[in-house]
Order: C-alpha cells, then structure tokens, then sequence
C-alpha cells in the first residue's frame, strides 16, 4: 500500500491527466471498492467498479482535497453507482421462463486470487447484516474511512454512523458461523503451536 505521499503525489498527477497516477490510486483502493459493492451490489460488483472507476477517471479534474478526501469521494461514486445498479435490476426482473441456464459459471482465475476464500466468505457475512450496518462496517473497517468521510457518503450523521458500525459490528460478533471460525481458528493455532 503506497504512503500518504505517495497517494498524495498519485493524485495530483492524475489530477494533471498522468496514467501512472490513476494507475497507482487505482491498484490502492480498487479492492476496497470492489469489496464494499460486493457487499452493496453482489454479483454485479465488478461492473458498478468499473462504472465507478470510469466516473471518477471522467471527474477527476474537478476534484480538489487529499487522498483522504479522495478515498470517501471515490466511495461516494461508489455507493451512487452501487444504488443505481440495484434499482437498475429491480426494474428488469427476469422472466424464469426466458431465462437460459449456461452451465455452471467458469471462476475468474484472477478474481479468486484477489477475493480468496476467507475474503468472500467474511463478505458474505457483512452482507448479511442490515444494509445500513452493512455499508457502515464496510467503509470504516474495510475502506478505512474515519467516522466523518463515512457519514458523508452515507448522507448521515456522525452518531449514526457510530451506531451502525457498532451494531454491526456487535452483529457479526455474535454471528454463529463467525463464532465457529474463530474457534476453529483458535484451536488450529492451539495444535500448531502458534
């Protein structure tokens, strides 16, 4: 993960219209984007990304403040994106008579790489919360944005956003499966003598 810095000189330079700029901001907060609307958008994830990325590489002139700044605008696109994707598939439900089925879905070699199965399996579990807690977890602990970067791209209050984010949090705590992780994980290192 670049440094403050260098996200700070990343920025500025794709600001100026610099590909290695974008490229480096990029590789840095992709995944968590990519987390977060796995999370808001499931299966349509990496679409509503790459709207996103798209927006922001189209608007990046107009942009002025820091990196931080930058990572909870970059979210903001994200969850407007993520929102208009939902209501976007809302409104072409399928007929379960025109659907097709094409065989089993053939994984992304690269997307396991990067997603892992412990990634979309603790996923799956924040998506299981209520979707304010949901998002709220997901930007303050996965994208790392602090209370007040959070509150603006959720259009809510500061306490609010502690509140989801600890309901949450206390949600997941308490999640059967993940008590049986962790205790799985517990006694593995217990026998392996970590």
């Amino acid at each position: 993960m670049p440094t403050d810095d260098e996200l700070a000189d990343a920025l500025i330079a794709a600001r100026d219209g610099d590909e290695r700029g974008f490229a480096v901001l990029w590789r840095a907060l992709h995944p968590a984007v990519l987390r977060y609307l796995r999370v808001l958008a499931g299966n349509a994830a990496e679409d509503v990304a790459s709207e996103t990325w798209l927006q922001a590489a189209r608007d990046l002139d107009r942009f002025t403040g820091s990196p931080v700044a930058f990572r909870a605008w970059l979210f903001h696109i994200a969850r407007h994106r993520g929102i208009d994707e939902l209501r976007r598939a809302g409104r072409r439900l399928e007929d379960a008579a025109e659907t097709v089925d094409v065989g089993a879905a053939v994984p992304d070699a690269a997307a396991e790489v990067i997603e892992g199965t412990e990634t979309a399996w603790a996923l799956s579990r924040v998506a299981a919360l209520p979707v304010d807690q949901a998002e709220a977890v997901m930007l303050r602990v996965v994208a790392g944005l602090d209370v007040a970067a959070t509150a603006r791209v959720l259009g809510k209050g500061r306490g609010a956003v502690r509140i989801a984010t600890m309901r949450g949090l206390r949600r997941l705590a308490a999640d059967p499966q993940v008590r049986g992780r962790a205790e799985q994980i517990l006694r593995h290192e217990a026998t392996e003598g970590v």
